[in-house]
């Protein structure tokens, strides 16, 4: 648990930092519909430019953003072998059953570990660069028009913000419950799956307790305050639009662009017609 890294912010002074949160959470949404538009290496390696290039720009250490991907090594892992093993491909390297390796299989199982790890990676950068509060004013400004039908749009951002500050606080209450665990002689690192699985068992039940310690305590204290008791909330902060969003906005665009281009090979296609331009 101590690999968790969602929910976190890195406290820095850098371009990204300083950029609109609804500007960031309009950017990530168009990696993510990036990241699934590549479909070439080449179009991938453009998105990993493009997750590498936010990374210096927003100060944030390339070992941190790497350690953002220990917490899903099993995901990728089952991901990267169901691809491998399932896959319908034609050049079949070797067949059991219905079990089939391929070189389709194999290319296809690298495009989707490299899909999972480049999306955790962008999310990350989010919470590192964004502030809890920050995210809960920027999804509730940009939820905005759902108010006209009568959608909670404050509550919901309110919910996904206490929800992003829990991660890493439940993350460290697993650490220390572990601790005290092995304390009193209790073992998690031996013995088969079944076994180490019976033994989490006792760590449910006080971290379970705890949550609910802390939300009771968090409803309490948001009651004293008289929270939401004014219908129209205003903000310390003030959100506004600037050259760094309309930058990022731009860099953004062209990224896509060049994913696109690295699809449809664009560039051979140019060759092509340069090549004939100068028989003329």
């Amino acid at each position: 648990m101590k690999d968790m890294t969602l929910g976190q912010y890195y406290p820095t002074d850098s371009f990204t930092h300083r950029m609109d949160p609804r500007a960031k959470l309009v950017l990530v949404i168009a990696f993510i519909v990036m990241v699934f538009l590549a479909e070439s290496f080449l179009s991938y390696f453009a998105v990993i430019v493009c997750v590498v290039s936010a990374a210096l720009v927003s100060r944030i250490p390339l070992s941190k953003m790497l350690k953002s991907i220990k917490a899903i090594i099993m995901l990728l892992i089952f991901t990267g072998i169901l691809n491998l093993l399932f896959y319908n491909g034609e050049t079949v390297l070797w067949s059991w059953w219905r079990i089939k390796i391929s070189v389709e299989g194999i290319i296809f199982s690298i495009k989707m570990v490299l899909r999972l790890v480049l999306l955790v990676m962008g999310t990350t950068l989010l919470t590192y660069t964004t502030t809890p509060t920050s995210l809960t004013d920027g999804m509730e400004s940009l939820l905005t028009p759902l108010k006209y039908i009568k959608v909670p749009v404050h509550d919901i951002a309110v919910i996904m913000s206490i929800a992003l500050r829990f991660i890493p606080i439940l993350s460290e209450e697993v650490d220390k419950i572990m601790m005290a665990q092995k304390a009193r002689g209790a073992s998690f690192d031996t013995g088969g799956l079944l076994s180490r699985a019976k033994a989490l068992l006792p760590i449910l039940i006080p971290l379970f307790v705890s949550a609910f310690r802390r939300a009771d305590e968090l409803a309490l204290a948001l009651d004293a305050r008289c929270y939401n008791a004014t219908p129209n909330r205003t903000r310390y902060k003030v959100m506004k639009f600037g050259l760094r969003d309309l930058a990022g906005a731009i860099g953004m665009a062209a990224f896509i662009v060049l994913v696109v281009a690295l699809n449809n090979n664009f560039w051979g296609a140019y060759e092509t017609v340069q090549s004939v331009w100068w028989l003329f």
